[in-house]
């Protein structure tokens, strides 16, 4: 099946659940405009997320497209025990939580952290239920925490706690968070999302086991606490990617810093040519309705116009009734805001040391020419995807046709912004015979005609596995 190029910058990652782990749904997914798939581990078994595996590889070998997938470990978070009815509260109460979860004592609130005495102070917050739910820390002895509410009205079995500054004694890699890594690198999983990012330590913590199960697997830190926003250039100095996930960020912090974290977030990952995903309650009415807020298109529109890589749907797509009709719209929004001029594009990036400078200067200089001759795409070679990263990065204007002898090369670089990436053995010395073969290959994959230039950078004398080294302007058939 021959699929013709079809230029997509912004990318889409849908979340799978109950209302989406089928084929069909993950084909209706695809054809409706999601690029990468995440799965995640906080919910259902190993055994679930390999049928979705499956799934999503049979979809990508039937649309002849390369689909990206992400594991989403869990991390360490904290949540109220199980106990066995909703317990009622209300302003200025006072109740106990305690370390033990085994503890049965109805005027005793158990929650999943043992350590929680010892990493809260008097006068901390503690915050329950996404929020919903605020706490004082008023006392902190003998493995429990006496508190004072805040707000809040009936604490419910099993919810999420938000400690904001306080979770020194938490792993940063849990042990259901190791037995999914194993799964990931079994099933050959594209990214590995790590939740609750506190310091640059928790990625080579996470790395560490990768290699332990012979993985080698991109890392994307979710940055979701206070701790990660005040680490952020030593976490992206280790991460190969960033998430911005605004649920628990939002709780932590202030609302009404988000939005300028998100920003700051974003300009810094852009300058260290690393991949960007925003995410968390984009179009979260979507779960129950058809249509979204103004407010979540705007939401999302800007998170493009900040210059992220992709933008991510959880619950609309997991458990909402519109999965289909979230996608098209989140689609719809990128394709509107992209054709506006207020877009980043054809940025000026320094060159920076901790990168090789010839590939930088090289893709600074194809960026600029294609402005300059007014080509059609910069059609780039390579084998790990470094030089095609560092394309996307600098927002050029044309698409960029990245060609891998790698399958999971072409998989990982499908999450880049403006990214087209195809499987091709032609890791051989350019001559008349390949050129030609390449003629015919952007003759019948895209759009462009005969004459029209592109740019072609590449290393020689092998075409993709050498370090990049040149650039050529190249007449499409001439």
């Amino acid at each position: 099946m021959t699929t013709k190029f079809r230029q997509v910058k912004t990318k889409i990652v849908a979340t799978l659940g109950p209302a989406t782990s089928n084929y069909e749904s993950i084909l209706a997914l695809v054809k409706a405009g999601a690029n990468m798939f995440r799965l995640n581990t906080s919910h259902g078994t190993a055994l679930d997320h390999k049928k979705n595996i499956e799934n999503i590889r049979k979809v990508s070998k039937e649309c002849n497209t390369y689909i990206p997938i992400l594991v989403d470990l869990q991390g360490p978070k904290i949540r109220v025990g199980n106990i066995t009815t909703p317990i009622n509260i209300t302003k200025n109460d006072t109740i106990i939580l305690s370390g033990d979860s085994s503890i049965q004592d109805s005027c005793i609130i158990p929650v999943d952290y043992p350590q929680i005495a010892n990493d809260v102070s008097i006068g901390d917050k503690i915050l329950l239920d996404d929020g919903k739910i605020g706490l004082e820390v008023l006392d902190n002895s003998n493995n429990q925490v006496k508190a004072k509410v805040l707000y809040g009205e009936i604490i419910k079995p099993r919810k999420g706690i938000n400690i904001p500054g306080a979770t020194a004694s938490l792993e940063a890699v849990t042990e259901r968070d190791k037995e999914f890594i194993q799964f990931s690198v079994e099933n050959n999983a594209d990214y590995i999302a790590l939740s609750f990012v506190r310091e640059a330590k928790d990625i080579d913590l996470a790395r560490k086991y990768i290699k332990e199960f012979n993985g080698d697997i991109p890392i994307i830190a979710k940055i979701e606490k206070p701790q990660a926003v005040e680490n952020l250039e030593s976490i992206l100095s280790t991460t190969d990617g960033i998430m911005v996930a605004r649920g628990d960020l939002g709780i932590e912090i202030s609302p009404e810093e988000v939005p300028t974290i998100q920003k700051y977030i974003i300009d810094k990952t852009i300058r260290e040519r690393k991949v960007c995903i925003v995410a968390t309650q984009m179009l979260e009415t979507m779960i129950e309705n058809p249509i979204p807020t103004r407010a979540e298109a705007s939401d999302v529109a800007n998170a493009i116009l900040d210059g992220t890589d992709a933008i991510m749907l959880s619950g609309e797509t997991a458990v909402g009734k519109y999965p289909i009709e979230a996608v098209k719209m989140m689609r719809k929004i990128a394709s509107n805001v992209e054709n506006c001029n207020f877009c980043l594009s054809n940025l000026d990036l320094e060159i920076i040391d901790k990168y090789d400078i010839t590939p930088q200067a090289i893709a600074n200089a194809a960026v600029k020419m294609a402005q300059d001759i007014n080509a059609k795409a910069i059609m780039t070679f390579t084998h790990s995807g470094y030089t095609p990263r560092l394309l996307s990065k600098l927002r050029p204007t044309v698409p960029i046709i990245a060609i891998s002898d790698r399958e999971d090369t072409c998989r990982r670089l499908n999450l880049f912004w403006n990214i087209f990436s195809d499987y091709k053995e032609w890791d051989r010395v350019i001559d008349e015979n390949l050129l030609k073969e390449i003629d015919d290959y952007i003759l019948s994959k895209t759009d462009f005609e005969k004459d029209e230039r592109i740019v072609i950078i590449g290393s020689i004398p092998k075409l993709i596995s050498g370090r990049t080294n040149f650039i050529r302007v190249h007449r499409i058939g001439a």
